[in-house]
């Protein structure tokens, strides 16, 4: 069972503390929640994945990677964890990164997808909602606030998905002590620094 399969809206949809209007996810213990409330995924990556994947039909429209959000303009290096963003009336943020599963695999029809987006971090992350609101297709992301500029959430996914802490203890140990990142990756962080 999965939820992963997204595909384009028009209109208005309503943002509420648990995510989009509408949405589900087929595993509410692994997914979704108040921390992962909306899976944000780079349109940016896209070309990078039809160079490897060559003309797959998932990434004809955004949604291929379970993405209930795509930007384009920006990479996951291009925000840090605390970014809050304006998007319509809703306020969002940065919260916790995407820890990839095999289901990615099971989508593509390709043994490698997960291990490929571990290796190359494009992965996107979650928002969670601080002000509930609306917002549709073509609303501009803006950023209103940006406290930790020194933690992008590729450095969170290296740290935490890739084996960074190994490199770098310290760094985990700092992220373990951080009030805005999601429980579940703080757990794991100070797992990975203990």
């Amino acid at each position: 069972m999965s939820a992963m399969g997204k595909v384009p809206v028009a209109g208005p949809v309503r943002i509420d503390w648990f995510g989009l209007a509408g949405d589900a996810v087929a595993d509410p213990i692994h997914h979704g929640g108040h921390d992962k409330a909306i899976h944000l995924y780079p349109t940016d990556h896209y070309g990078w994945w039809r160079e490897r994947l060559g003309d797959h039909p998932l990434l004809d429209t955004p949604g291929a990677f379970g993405e209930n959000i795509a930007v384009s303009g920006a990479l996951d290096a291009d925000f840090c964890l605390g970014d809050r963003f304006a998007l319509g009336s809703a306020l969002l943020e940065v919260s916790h990164g995407r820890q990839p599963c095999s289901k990615l695999n099971h989508r593509f029809g390709k043994q490698d997808i997960l291990a490929t987006v571990v290796k190359t971090a494009r992965a996107g992350f979650y928002l969670r909602v601080i002000r509930t609101g609306e917002a549709k297709a073509g609303d501009r992301m803006t950023l209103t606030e940006r406290p930790l500029p020194d933690w992008p959430m590729t450095r969170l996914f290296d740290l935490l998905i890739a084996g960074g802490h190994k490199r770098d203890p310290r760094g985990v140990a700092a992220l373990a002590r951080m009030a805005v990142l999601a429980e579940a990756w703080a757990s794991r962080a100070r797992q990975l620094a203990g």
